[in-house]
């Protein structure tokens, strides 16, 4: 496996695609290409966590997927450190929305550049995001196609269009947070509302600045298949932003998935000791929803398999004999 850390955008460091590219084999794919997935760490656009990185890219890799993890910008500059939610939170322009887009724009054009030398297959790469990643990834698959996205990063839409999109327990609705958030602990209120100043720059943005960000109410024919998961009980990210991400779908008829699992916090990641910094975090139901993925993956993105191996092929023909 090849791992490298790539800087995305001179003038933010802190904007990195990492690679996990899976090793050429003549014994497995023989220089055929993969299908993808780029991956949006959540953090509430405050940092981008590492539980929903790495581990996760470990997990595609092990289906047989490169896979690839964006840091996108956030509103600090890296670790985990939160600010003091006790006080009001200065905005930074520079780290204001649609930089996220972009970021990971920028990341699926960069994939697709080097789609040949690192054996990925440029037509089914596949973005995947959790909760702020979620919501980015997202986003973005309900607006690649839009003509402002693709003036901004000088390219053509098309380079920038993903074959399908994985969602765990992600906003999707910031119209409807709005209405939900009353409804939080208010703890959850304070992150909530300095999430939007840093991913939007104000505590309580207007009503055409929340319809701007919600992907829910953005499907269009042109938006790819999703995979969407999520809790029942969740109690930051109401699985209400799952459930109408995928009505929009069934209503525009783009195919999806939904999986709401009945026990589960936020931030689940893959659900297992592997991404748990506690047996809190740790539930075997939920984790099953990598396997719920790979084979609804299998419906959309496919790798290039022979209907025998070589060996078979050759006790084939020494029996024809």
């Amino acid at each position: 496996m090849k791992i490298e850390t790539i800087q995305l955008n001179n003038q933010n460091p802190q904007v990195t695609l990492t690679t996990y590219l899976l090793a050429d084999s003549p014994e497995v794919l023989k220089g055929q290409s993969r299908p993808a997935v780029i991956i949006c760490p959540g953090g509430g656009y405050f940092s981008c966590s590492d539980r929903e990185a790495e581990p996760v890219a470990m997990a595609f890799a092990a289906q047989g997927y490169h896979a690839f993890v964006l840091n996108y910008t956030t509103y600090g500059d890296g670790g985990l450190d939160m600010p003091d939610l006790s006080k009001p939170l200065p905005v930074k322009q520079d780290r204001l929305y649609p930089h996220q887009l972009h970021d990971l724009g920028r990341a699926m054009i960069y994939v697709k550049q080097h789609a040949e030398a690192w054996h990925v297959n440029p037509d089914q790469v596949v973005v995947c995001g959790f909760s702020a990643g979620g919501h980015n990834a997202a986003l973005y698959a309900t607006n690649w196609d839009n003509p402002e996205l693709a003036k901004a990063l000088n390219v053509d839409a098309e380079q920038l269009k993903p074959c399908a999109a994985i969602l765990g327990y992600a906003l999707t609705d910031y119209v409807f947070l709005q209405q939900d958030i009353q409804s939080k602990s208010p703890m959850d209120i304070s992150f909530m509302r300095a999430s939007n100043v840093a991913f939007l720059g104000l505590e309580d943005p207007t009503p055409e600045q929340l319809e701007a960000v919600s992907p829910a109410h953005q499907v269009s024919a042109t938006t790819p298949p999703m995979f969407i998961w999520g809790t029942a009980n969740d109690p930051l990210v109401s699985c209400q932003h799952a459930i109408k991400m995928a009505g929009a779908l069934a209503t525009e008829k783009i195919p999806f998935e939904l999986h709401i699992f009945e026990n589960g916090p936020h931030g689940l990641s893959l659900a297992t000791p592997a991404t748990s910094e506690a047996k809190t975090q740790v539930f075997p139901d939920v984790a099953a929803w990598t396997t719920l993925c790979a084979t609804w993956l299998k419906k959309h993105v496919r790798l290039p398999l022979n209907a025998l191996s070589d060996f078979e092929k050759m006790v084939q023909s020494g029996q024809s004999h």
